[in-house]
């Protein structure tokens, strides 16, 4: 894991086109901006984990549905 220490207004770029800004410092919490191509889905990691267990689930079933029409 890369760490990189940013203050407010600062950013970082990944990959050329993906950059992260740092748009607000307020006691713990850090605000960042995200600026993505629109192909490029960017999710909270809750939103994320979510979504692929819900991915998970849904295949589940048709896997095991494949297996008993054999």
């Amino acid at each position: 894991m890369l760490v990189l220490s940013r203050k407010k207004n600062e950013s970082i770029v990944i990959n050329n086109d993906i950059t992260i800004v740092v748009v607000e410092i307020r006691g713990d919490k850090v605000r960042l901006g995200v600026e993505a191509p629109k192909e490029v889905p960017v999710h909270r990691r809750e939103v994320y984990d979510a979504i692929k267990r819900n991915e998970s689930e849904q295949s589940a079933p048709d896997a095991s549905a494949n297996m008993d029409s054999e």
